[in-house]
């Protein structure tokens, strides 16, 4: 087909904070987008049922996807907030050490962050720490200035209207059933729900977060063995009645595969702590009441003064894993045409934490890949 016999320049599956990211890049650079959700409203799934966290960087292999797109998605992020007045807090973050055994780790993340370019890292001893969040457990720390939370609806909204404003469309209630290649170049894509429908698109986004491989195999012509296996990770919150002890982040350190209960005193003013990790095998979203008492030991470890009784059920979410227990957590997956031999089309995989920080970059990426290879 010739490029003006398409319907849009790009469609992206899924409408999470990544694919209106994706959208909201490809309609800056002048192109027609297209974004479908199969649920009634943006933002359901990953993007909605997660710690709200504004990453710093810290973490993450140099070099890696995960590292660049992070510090470059979290530079660009605070920016477009704040011109978009998108509630949002940089609060800083403690890292903390509750044992002297644990302080190589923390060396090691402090390294490990200075490798990533990431500004204002600093060590903390035990009085700095407590300087920072009276009350915790800790021979030494760390303190990220640039860690802090933001309102992750609002922020997709913002996307949202920019894709319209710029003439593109978000749907709901759209799910994706399938694409095909066509002649020469493009893409055939099957809607369903009630407005069921075929669309074509010179190019093809798929970020759909926990059904990304799932969607991947609708597409024909995709190569089943470039499509990684994927893991449900599953992390329960839980709620601190009462006042919230401490204004930053305050971080253990990680556990193999996540960063770890963590605690955060939300927008709203109250305290959370979490997620835990679990691996389960479909989407359930309950919180086990009967896991306060674990949620409160592991808490106790670096906050002896939690009260008891102090924690109830808040909520869960489900994190698209390439990982399994024990298995390296790998780099985000942004899959091109040199790795499918799908021309024009990019497939996301594995886009968990830190990928709400990391956002815009991964959409400026996949505009890259599809404007310019």
């Amino acid at each position: 087909m010739a490029a003006g016999d398409f319907d849009f320049d790009a469609i992206v599956v899924g409408a999470g904070a990544v694919g209106l990211a994706c959208g909201r890049a490809l309609a800056a650079r002048g192109l027609s987008v297209l974004v479908l959700e199969k649920e009634g409203h943006i933002g359901q799934g990953v993007s909605s049922r997660n710690s709200e966290v504004i990453h710093a960087g810290l973490y993450y292999p140099t070099g890696s996807l995960k590292a660049r797109l992070c510090v470059a998605g979290r530079r660009a992020l605070y920016a477009y907030l704040d011109s978009r007045k998108v509630d949002h807090r940089k609060c800083g973050k403690v890292v903390v050490a509750s044992e002297a055994g644990q302080m190589d780790r923390l060396e090691g993340i402090l390294a490990q962050a200075v490798a990533n370019d990431v500004e204002g890292v600093t060590a903390l001893d035990a009085a700095g720490v407590e300087a920072r969040a009276p009350g915790l457990r800790t021979v030494g720390g760390l303190w990220s200035a640039e860690s802090g939370l933001l309102d992750s609806h609002v922020y997709m909204l913002a996307l949202q209207g920019e894709i319209e404003d710029a003439g593109g469309s978000v749907v709901t209630g759209a799910p994706f059933e399938g694409a095909t290649p066509l002649p020469g170049s493009g893409f055939s894509v099957r809607v369903g729900g009630d407005g069921a429908m075929t669309v074509t698109a010179a190019q093809l986004v798929t970020a759909p977060g926990l059904s990304a491989q799932t969607v991947a195999a609708g597409i024909e012509g995709f190569p089943a063995a470039r499509i990684p296996a994927g893991r449900f990770g599953k992390g329960i919150y839980f709620r601190l009645t009462g006042r919230a002890p401490f204004e930053p982040l305050v971080y253990p350190l990680p556990i193999p595969g996540a960063l770890g209960i963590h605690y955060r005193k939300d927008l709203g003013g109250q305290a959370v702590f979490g997620p835990d990790l679990s691996y389960v095998e479909t989407e359930d979203y309950s919180v086990d009441p009967a896991k306060a008492e674990e949620f409160a030991r592991y808490v106790r470890a670096f906050w002896p003064g939690l009260p008891d009784g102090a924690l109830v059920p808040d909520y869960a979410g489900i994190r698209p894993k390439l990982h399994g227990p024990g298995e390296p957590q790998p780099d985000f997956q942004l899959r091109g045409a040199d790795d499918h031999g799908l021309e024009g089309l990019v497939a996301l995989f594995g886009i968990e934490s830190p990928g709400l920080t990391s956002s815009l970059a991964i959409g400026e990426a996949v505009a890259d890949l599809l404007v310019h290879g």
